[in-house]
């Protein structure tokens, strides 16, 4: 299950001077941070854990690098290092490649009430969302998971698509109303 990462933009600010300032101490924290978040997103594009883990890595690695240069992050550390992972898958694989359907339901939350009933309701509300967000198309698919997934903001998924905010305003709505259309068919259709 992926573990959401909410910003805490103050403590995340804070966290990135002390990088920079080359505080070894506050690269190990974010590398303990958000590893798990970057795996889980590079991993819904990748088949085989060992290479997401190598991947996820490689962003570190550059950061590091980047610490000691120019290039480091100069706001937003987040939404930096999500951009690193996502040109990295398409360093990896080329922009063609399509999310893997066997990984997406992982970040689906799990459900957390004791109640068989209720776990039971939820997994298959949770498998009728997974299902419906497979059948969207890959940059909608996309902007869901960076949204609600990983809850990053409109700005940080901006940037790291690599499109204006409108165009992700906009990219947002088609795809929440089409996963609405989608998962209205298949109810009608029970």
């Amino acid at each position: 299950m992926i573990v959401l990462v909410l910003p805490d933009i103050a403590t995340e600010d804070r966290l990135l001077l002390r990088a920079r300032s080359g505080d070894q101490t506050a690269v190990t924290e974010i590398y303990e941070r958000y590893f798990e978040p970057v795996y889980q997103f590079i991993r819904m594009r990748v088949d085989d854990p060992v290479l997401a883990e190598d991947l996820a890595s490689e962003v570190f690695v550059g950061l590091v690098a980047a610490l000691r240069g120019r290039a480091a992050p100069r706001q937003s550390l987040r939404g930096w290092i999500f951009r690193v992972a996502r040109n990295a898958l398409y360093d990896h694989y080329g922009r063609g490649r399509r999310l893997t359907t066997t990984t997406l339901e992982e970040w689906m939350p799990a459900p957390d009430s004791d109640s068989p009933e209720r776990q039971t309701a939820a997994i298959l509300e949770a498998e009728r969302v997974r299902e419906a967000v497979r059948r969207l198309p890959d940059d909608q698919q996309e902007v869901i998971v960076l949204r609600f997934g990983q809850m990053l903001s409109l700005e940080e998924t901006a940037d790291i698509m690599d499109r204006p905010v409108s165009a992700i305003k906009s990219l947002q709505f088609r795809a929440t109303a089409r996963l609405r259309e989608v998962m209205s068919a298949r109810e009608d259709g029970m």
